[in-house]
């Protein structure tokens, strides 16, 4: 039996939810950042819509109080459908919204201690399977989805995968930088080490992490045992660079287009963008731009 035959598919995806949103502040103090739409979709719906593309099936979420909003908008509103049912709406447009039964699964995260404690409290539903890691204010938007591409690269090299994009050299200093390795084939490249947001002259490549990731069980391990790094915290990024030369560890320079909705301006941007892809609203949103442009020049 060959080493593709027994690769584990990627099956399950955890979603770290929990988070306060103050960049959003006062817009997220009642509501989940993850809520805020991208015109008539919230950022968590774009992300749950690439994981079913990628072929997902559960979908773990790991909230903190106040994120009750984000589980009911994947219920069923039997009041709404109802409604619209009786004056004769289509509901299609609320099929996406639709969770199977028992494919939505929660966890708590009591006390803010980072991204890598949030996967950690997943541990026990991911299991012994390779799991997908979705950051739902990284907006990607690409044909076929970033995650579809990376299970693509799962299946051919197995192991570690992290999304990555590729960033003048100006700008690595804001991120999270991979170390290349000397085997690149088409999107992916070998991983050797991560680098947290190195001086520009001692960045090891452009690459920069970018929010997906496919890791093997071993990473909850590690992460079991992991002390805080930067900012105090259990650093996903620490864990993962453990876990390099250990099992195979690539990464996938993603063909798309990545929006960092957790900064204002990348919202704004990313709500612009798709407006003015859909048929709907371009006209009317490429009109406004114009009037607004040359009323501020």
């Amino acid at each position: 039996m060959t080493e593709t035959t027994i690769r584990k598919p990627i099956r399950k995806a955890v979603f770290p939810v929990a988070g306060l949103g103050t960049r959003f502040l006062p817009a997220t103090k009642a509501i989940p950042k993850e809520m805020l739409p991208i015109i008539d979709r919230p950022l968590i719906q774009y992300a749950v819509d690439e994981a079913r593309e990628a072929g997902i099936e559960q979908l773990i979420f790991v909230t903190g109080r106040g994120k009750t909003a984000i589980v009911e908008h994947f219920d069923t509103a039997f009041e709404l459908e109802a409604t619209m049912s009786s004056r004769g709406k289509d509901l299609s447009i609320l099929a996406p919204t639709r969770i199977q039964p028992g494919n939505l699964v929660t966890v708590r995260q009591q006390v803010p201690m980072g991204l890598g404690h949030a996967i950690w409290c997943a541990r026990a539903i991911v299991g012994n399977e390779p799991f997908a890691i979705f950051l739902p204010d990284e907006l990607m938007i690409g044909s076929p989805g970033c995650m579809k591409q990376m299970v693509e690269a799962y299946n051919e090299v197995g192991g570690n995968l992290i999304s990555v994009l590729e960033v003048p050299e100006e700008e690595v200093s804001s991120y999270g930088v991979i170390k290349p390795g000397a085997k690149v084939s088409g999107s992916l490249t070998e991983v050797v080490g991560l680098v947290e947001k190195p001086k520009r002259e001692e960045a090891p490549s452009n690459l920069i992490i970018s929010g997906r990731y496919i890791l093997q069980p071993e990473v909850m391990r590690t992460l079991e045992g992991q002390e805080k790094g930067a900012g105090g915290e259990i650093q996903l990024t620490d864990a993962m660079a453990k876990m390099i030369g250990n099992q195979a560890f690539h990464a996938v320079t993603f063909a798309g287009r990545r929006y960092d909705c957790g900064s204002k301006s990348g919202f704004v941007e990313a709500t612009l963008e798709l407006a003015l892809e859909r048929s709907d609203m371009a006209a009317d949103v490429r009109a406004a731009i114009k009037r607004l442009a040359a009323t501020f020049d």
